[in-house]
């Protein structure tokens, strides 16, 4: 894996990736047995808080923390498990410490991310660094400036840590693509089993955290996107209302869909983050209705009892295809009715039936918005059409495993006035929305819906692509409103988790619910780096 902060022969075998063999090409998991293991991580699974409260009381520092994470990428990132989490390190990470430090020193605490160390997906604007989608295609391409969550979390008094690999083009290259793979970054593996797909495109976020590479990250989602791998990392996820965090400086794929968000290994945690990035941003087309919407806090809805008295619907149209998933969804309602909540079957009419319309407000969406990306942010290729071409004038470096096809089927499509663009967008979002996701809460009076996130994670195949078997998330994702999941349990070693799905700008209602659900049932564990299923671990968990 290439590091912008150490040469080494991964970063030459970048350069000429179809000349060389080795972690940026090669989807099948190392099995490194006789590596020797390393030594504990003192901060492994440790939450904010926690940090904290150390670095207040003096026991570590922001400089230490930010080494120790450092080493444990260096310790099984680089080596042992081999995970493939990390596309690139933040250069001026210890001297964005070193800050944090003195201003603690100096009596200046800037709020709960002061001195945390942060991993951001590696489609976001943030300088020093590179921005790529893990394209090689982008490969040099270092924006001015940082995006708007960016900035925002730097002036929380976050420490940017580094980049983290992702599906190519956050999954929307290929119609036989593998998750989490990229032709800059390689393939990232699921950390619980590692012949096991991390799901994407947020996949490098969430296997880093989950590894506790870093203590929180960002992922983005189009649908599905922090949802699924958060899901199958065993780790918290919020993808919020669509416009509550601002997509300037974020390769886009949909500005109807698109928004970044947390992932963490707590809810609280996910709540701190959140705090942080959210923002009204007047560049963003939805940034505006924001406003208003935003608490001074998302800390102040972590109540234990949030579920008492709540009004929760089961989808039971995202079951029934998984055995373990539909077990760990009916101990996960049992919980829930267990604290307090009434708990109803409900029925979404034409559930699922948007998908048409949203594939192809995806491809237009996608043409329009990266064009504009790639031309303001004075990107190496300035347009959709001529990424196409370099892609296949370096076919063999950058499509060893799969092609084009959505680029070239996004390239067809006209401008956002055409007709069939404005039909489908409406249609889209009236189905998911109004008269899916919406309609629904109200009719039925409920505070949440609730569904599986996704089932376990399956074998990772460059040959077939991915092995979608079901998942929940779908319906908030293209209605544009708030969903969170939370881990509910596992199939075999591999982790479940729990969507929630609430009202547009509901994230604190959804926060308390789910850290309620969260502490009634503790159902994340961490990561054993297993080989494969029923196999042995690579490295010690502890």
């Amino acid at each position: 894996m290439a590091r912008s902060v150490r040469l080494s022969a991964a970063l030459l075998c970048l350069a000429a990736l179809a000349a060389c063999e080795g972690p940026a090409t090669d989807p099948t998991p190392r099995t490194t047995a006789d590596e020797p293991e390393p030594a504990a991580f003192a901060h492994e699974e440790a939450d904010i808080a926690t940090l904290q409260a150390q670095m207040k009381s003096g026991a570590i520092d922001s400089h230490t923390l930010t080494r120790a994470y450092l080493d444990r990428i260096a310790a099984i990132d680089d080596a042992g498990p081999m995970l493939g989490a990390v596309i690139e390190l933040n250069p001026d990470a210890m001297k964005e410490a070193d800050a944090r430090d003195a201003e603690r020193d100096a009596g200046k605490v800037r709020g709960p991310l002061h001195g945390i160390p942060v991993l951001l997906k590696d489609n976001i604007d943030a300088t020093p660094m590179v921005n790529s989608a893990g394209s090689l295609a982008l490969a040099a391409h270092k924006p001015k400036q940082d995006a708007f969550l960016v900035a925002r979390l730097r002036e929380a008094g976050a420490v940017i840590l580094g980049k983290t690999n992702l599906s190519e083009w956050a999954n929307f290259r290929s119609t036989r693509s593998t998750s989490g793979w990229s032709s800059r970054g390689g393939q990232t593996k699921n950390p619980y089993v590692l012949d096991r797909n991390p799901c994407g495109s947020s996949a490098g976020t969430g296997t880093a955290i989950a590894a506790s590479l870093a203590a929180v990250g960002v992922g983005t989602e189009t649908d599905g996107s922090i949802i699924c791998p958060a899901a199958v990392a065993g780790l918290v996820g919020i993808k919020p209302t669509v416009g509550l965090v601002s997509r300037s400086g974020i390769i886009p794929i949909s500005i109807s869909q698109d928004t970044a968000g947390p992932m963490a290994r707590t809810v609280a945690d996910a709540a701190a983050l959140l705090g942080a990035m959210a923002g009204v941003d007047a560049g963003d087309p939805s940034g505006a209705a924001a406003t208003g919407h935003i608490p001074d806090d998302y800390a102040a809805f972590l109540k234990a009892d949030a579920l008492r008295g709540k009004r929760i619907g089961v989808l039971r149209e995202a079951m029934g295809y998984h055995p373990d998933v539909d077990a760990a969804t009916g101990r996960a309602i049992a919980a829930i009715k267990a604290a307090g909540a009434e708990v109803i079957d409900v029925e979404v009419p034409d559930y699922d039936e948007w998908n048409g319309a949203e594939y192809q407000v995806l491809l237009y969406e996608f043409k329009d918005g990266l064009n504009a990306y790639l031309q303001g942010s004075g990107a190496p290729h300035a347009s959709l059409e001529a990424l196409i071409a370099w892609n296949k004038a370096n076919a063999d470096k950058a499509m060893p495993f799969f092609g084009q096809e959505i680029f070239e089927q996004a390239q067809a499509k006209g401008p956002l006035t055409d007709a069939a663009y404005i039909e489908a967008r409406d249609k889209a979002r009236r189905m998911a929305g109004r008269d899916g996701l919406l309609a629904t809460l109200e009719t039925h009076k409920l505070d949440a819906i609730v569904a599986p996130s996704m089932s376990p994670a399956w074998l990772t195949d460059p040959v077939l692509g991915d092995h979608f078997v079901g998942a929940g998330y779908g319906m908030a994702a293209v209605a544009g409103t708030p969903s969170i999941t939370v881990p509910s349990g596992e199939s075999h070693g591999l982790p479940l988790g729990l969507t929630f799905m609430g009202r547009a700008y509901g994230e604190p209602e959804l926060i308390g619910m789910a850290f309620a659900f969260e502490q009634a049932t503790k159902a994340r564990k961490a990561p054993r780096f297993l080989a494969t299923a029923g196999g042995e671990p690579i490295v010690a968990a502890d």
